[in-house]
Parts: structure tokens; sequence; C-alpha cells
């Protein structure tokens, strides 16, 4: 009988196998690993086809959006109107443009319920609604639905009788104030600066709105709703300011039940303007969207550390200069600093009270380029380009030998300056102006010349000149409530307060104790008290910052925070709002070495807030927030 030997080198199937299983649970692991790496924290059901991934794959992508083609509105329209399509066609276009998929539903959609499946409901100028409807829309935001509503959303039922505001004040927490009239032509709208909905959008901003479809103004009533906005122009109008910004709020946001709303008193082809007019417009349309959509937004903090907004003092030198020194007083006794100006020739001739003020601040030029007796006359009345730049230099160059220091800063005599005045202030290398024009924010501007940064910083509230001299107020008691309105408005704007003094008027004995008030004022309400020069090296600092966040996965977040600047930037505060509530948020770094950051996390809000430093020229940092939904 042979004997069956066993060959050498033959193959161990066992062995194989094993290998095999080794392999793919290896290959399984590395690949959960990869997707933990980009997703963050998931479960093993995610990772499972479900219904609606299968349908989305099959069918495409259904849309998100409704958009409410109200037929009750448009019978309340003139024979022959437009006007309504054309509004729809205006929201169509911005969604588009913006890459959202959307249906135009009609009022029967909504009164039978079937709005359900679209997270947000668009009701463009729906004035005229249904009883069905108004049941259906409180009970859809209720339920966690989000409504993007303009102008007098339900005030009519559906066969154009008069309602009322029951729905504005129960739904969006709302009292209606006035209309604003055509005869106005066209309105400033004045926008907040530190919210969602305004993210990277300049604190009081003002956007330019058409009148013709009657913007109305309202009052909040309800601290679930956040007033974003104000018509009131406090440069033009009467009335006492605070009261008249809490009753001409005209863009809100915030919560109804489990839902979310933002409502605006125009409608969005109302917005006319120049073209950043329109850039800034598509920006806060967008923020308003994806904070509906429960999308995060992030954007950097105008101000350094935890502050909301930022103050100055700039005294100015003109006559009867020895009052300087009761300022000086009221500065050591409070401990916060000044920018002062001065002029060249006064400077010359008062050596001894010049060269104390650098241990109070900074000290900047004040020069004659010209004025303006007409706007027509800009050209022809300001100095031409060398005799602005010969100026400036011999300004500069006077104050900076008195001093001992490197002068930075310039304020025009009659506030106004043109684009030979900013080339001779790059050119003689000052690094901003301030200017005693009432601009169109409440923020500095970056202006850049091919490598160059000039900072325009802008008067921001009424100065002693108009409190004191114009208006006669010689009472401190009215002096100081005065500039306490606008010092209110610019804390509610999240902007710059500067406020502009007189060796002859506030700086006289009988008026210095109203500087001090306005100083505690300030403290009280947790401005930054700083100077001129500090808040040109911040701004020209963090204007450069760059943020932008995507959502990975359902529970992670990715925030990447860039310095394309040539300058280290510290105490940056970036704002995340997750747009969801969270637990147990952990944070790790895309690559491993890039520095800690600290953070903070408003629970109520739903807010993350990101604290930076030592961020250096050209780095880039990738931040990962992993968290946890409540009861999940």
């Amino acid at each position: 009988m042979a004997i069956r030997t066993k060959k050498p080198g033959g193959v161990n199937q066992a062995l194989i196998v094993l290998s095999g299983l080794t392999f793919l649970v290896g290959s399984i692991l590395i690949y959960l690993y990869i997707l933990r790496g980009v997703f963050g924290r998931f479960s093993a059901a995610e990772l499972l086809p479900n219904s609606k991934i299968i349908k989305e794959v099959i069918y495409g992508e259904k849309p998100t959006i409704g958009i409410l083609y109200s037929k009750y509105t448009e019978n309340m329209l003139p024979v022959g109107s437009t006007w309504l399509n054309d509004n729809i066609s205006t929201w169509k276009k911005f969604l588009s443009n913006s890459n959202f998929n959307y249906d135009v539903i009609a009022d029967s959609t909504i009164e039978l319920g079937l709005a359900d499946k679209y997270k947000l409901l668009i009701l463009p100028g729906s004035k005229s609604l249904s009883d069905k409807e108004i049941m259906q829309l409180k009970k859809y935001i209720n339920n966690g639905g989000s409504v993007f509503a303009t102008s007098g959303t339900a005030s009519y039922s559906n066969d154009g009788k008069w309602r009322g505001w029951d729905f504005f004040s129960e739904v969006f927490g709302l009292k209606f104030s006035k209309e604003i009239l055509p005869s106005e032509l066209t309105k400033i709208h004045t926008l907040r600066g530190g919210l969602p909905i305004t993210a990277n959008i300049p604190a009081g901003y003002p956007l330019r709105v058409a009148t013709w479809d009657r913007p109305m103004s309202v009052e909040v009533l309800d601290p679930r709703t956040v007033q974003a906005s104000f018509w009131y122009n406090y440069r033009l109008q009467d009335g006492l300011t605070r009261d008249q910004i809490k009753k001409s709020a005209g863009i809100v946001y915030g919560t109804y039940g489990a839902g979310r709303f933002v409502w605006m008193g125009f409608e969005i082809s109302s917005v006319i303007g120049v073209q950043e007019d329109y850039i800034y417009f598509d920006r806060l349309f967008n923020n308003c969207m994806n904070w509906l959509l429960y999308k995060p937004i992030a954007f950097v903090r105008d101000w350094p550390a935890n502050y909301t907004a930022a103050a100055v003092l700039v005294p100015t030198l003109t006559k009867d200069i020895n009052n300087i020194n009761n300022l000086l007083k009221v500065l050591n006794s409070e401990k916060v600093p000044a920018s002062f100006f001065i002029d060249q020739n006064q400077a010359e001739m008062n050596k001894s009270i010049l060269k104390p003020l650098i241990r109070y601040g900074d000290v900047g030029s004040l020069v004659d380029i010209g004025y303006l007796t007409s706007i027509s006359d800009t050209l022809n009345k300001l100095n031409d380009f060398q005799t602005q730049k010969d100026k400036l230099f011999n300004a500069k160059s006077t104050i900076d030998e008195i001093t001992g220091t490197n002068d930075f800063g310039c304020m025009p005599y009659y506030g106004i300056y043109d684009q030979n005045t900013l080339q001779a202030l790059i050119q003689d290398k000052y690094k901003y102006i301030f200017t005693d024009s009432l601009t169109d924010r409440s923020v500095p501007t970056t202006i850049i010349r091919g490598d160059s940064l000039l900072v325009s910083i802008s008067k921001t509230g009424r100065d002693d000149y108009e409190v004191i001299r114009d208006f006669g107020l010689t009472d401190p008691n009215f002096q100081f409530y005065t500039y306490q309105e606008d010092l209110d408005r610019i804390l509610f704007e999240g902007g710059l307060y500067t406020l502009k003094l007189h060796t002859e008027y506030q700086c006289k004995p009988e008026n210095i104790g109203v500087v001090k008030n306005v100083i505690e004022d300030l403290k009280r309400k947790g401005f930054w008290i700083t100077t001129l020069s500090q808040i040109e090296n911040w701004w020209a600092r963090r204007n450069y910052v760059e943020v932008r966040v995507d959502k990975r996965g359902d529970t992670r977040i990715a925030l990447t925070i860039s310095n394309p600047g040539k300058q280290v930037v510290n105490n940056l505060v970036i704002q995340l709002d997750m747009s969801e509530a969270a637990r147990n948020i952990t944070l790790s770094s895309e690559i491993i070495g890039t520095k800690v950051a600290k953070y903070v996390y408003d629970k109520n809000a739903h807010i993350i807030y990101v604290y930076i430093n030592d961020l250096i020229p050209d780095e880039s940092r990738t931040y990962y927030f992993d968290y946890f939904i409540p009861n999940t």
C-alpha cells in the first residue's frame, strides 16, 4: 500500500483564511479610524443606508424650502398688478444664486398641513392668510419648522378683511409701531453687529431701502426675539435715541416653540444702493438662511477679549489749551487713556503742554488740507496732492520731534478727505485718519493701497461743539444724557464710540465733570476704553483674519482660522453659533502640534466662544468640535 506524504512547501489554507480575516478586520478598523478622523463621533447605524438616503440616490435630493405664492394676498392687489409675482421671482433668484433647492407652494399646501416636509417656509409679503393657514403655521413652527417672513404677515384674512397683529404678537413677539410712507422715497436701515445673522457685516452698516412697499417698524416685546436693526436716523430725526431705536426694529429673529423665524419689515427687492450694499445684503440673506436651516455660523468678533464695544476719548487742543489739564486729572483718576490732536503751530507754541500728553495716550496731527463749500466742490476746495503731502509731513515731523514719539494719526481740520489725502497719508507713513464726519458704520474701515494699509476711523457720536455750542446745553445733566444716548446706541450696534472734546468747551472746569461721568458709564457697560492708535493696531490685524466653518457629520464641526496678514494676531474671539444644543463637547485639531485654543460654551445660546492667541502670519489652524446631541 502506497503511503501519501505531505509535499514540502504546500499551501496552508487555514493560515491564508486567518491572514485574510486579519487583513479584513484591519482594513475595517482603518476605515473606521479614517471616518472618525473626518466625521468625529458616529454610531454604527449611521454607516448603514436608510430609506431617506436610498430615495435621494434614486430620485435626487428633494427641496427643503417652500416659497408661498399666496393667492389670498394676490387677490388684494389691484387688477393686473405683478407685485407678488415679481417678489416671488426675486426670492427665486436669491435662492438659486445660493444653491438652495425650493418648491413654490400654494395656500392650500399649508392649509392641509402638507408643508411639514419642508425645513423652511418663506412667506414673502404674505399679508392675507386664512385661519387654517395661521393654525397650521403656528403648529409648524412650534414643532421645529423655520419661517422667513416679510412685511405684515397674516394681518388680513383670506377675504381681504383686516385681522390685526395677533399673529405678529404671538409668534414673532412683536408690537406694530408704524409704516414708513413712500413720500420718504428711501430710508436708511442700520444693522447691528455681533449677531449670527449679521456675521461679517460692519456694525452700524446702513442699508438703503426703497419705501414703495411701505416698510414696517416694530417693537420687540418678548425676550425670545432679538432686534437686529433699526430705522431711526439719529442724525436727521427728533426724539430720544434709545426710545426711538427700541420702537423702530426692522429685522428680528428668534424662536417660537421648537422652531425659528426671521422677519424683515421690507421686501428683499426693496434694497437699493451701490455694489457694497448688495454684497452686505447678500451676506445678511445667507446668514438668515443658514441660521433658519440650523447650519453653524462663525465669525471674528469685532473687539478683543470679551468686549462687545469700544470707546476712545478724542481731545482736540484748539483754544484755551491750558484747560487740557482739567482732562488730564480725570484721565489720571479714572486710569484711562485718550488720543490727543493738535495742529503744528499750536504744538510749536505749547511744547511744555504737549510733551506730558504722551503719558496719557497718543498724540496726532490736526492738519488743514482744505475745506468744502459743497459736495460737488470736493476736488476744487481740498488742496492738491503735493500740498496735502507737504502739510501732513511737516505736521507729523513737528509733533514727533516735540514728543519724541512716532506720530501715527491725522485728523483733517474740517473732517473731510479725498483720494489725494489717502495717498499722501500712506506716503508720509501715517497709520490712521480720524474723520470728523459721521459715516456709514460704527467700526473702522480698512483702506488698502498696494502693499500699504490705512485705517479710517470716524466720529460716531455728537461732540461738544454740537452739545454745548450748537444745542446750548450748559446743564451738565443734559450734556451727560446726550452723550449717553450715543454711547448706548453704539453699545447696541457693537461699534466704536468716539467722544470728541475741545479745550474751549467740554474741558472747561464747569464741564469736565461730565467727562468723568461718561467714563464711569463706559466702564459699567463693559466698553474697551483705549486709544486710536490701539484701535488701528487691533483693526489692521483683526481685519486680515479669515474664518471658515463646516459641518462634518451630525456631531462634528470643523472651524478653520487663517491669518494671511503680515503681523501676529492675539486676543481674537471667534463666535461659533452651533445652531443646536450640545453636550460633552471636546476640542481636537486637524494637525498634531497645533496650538491649543481655549473655548467657552454658552449652553443657553448654543454658542462656542473660541479664544485665539499667537496666530502668526500665513498660519492656518483647523479645530474639530465633537459633541453629543442631548437625549440621543
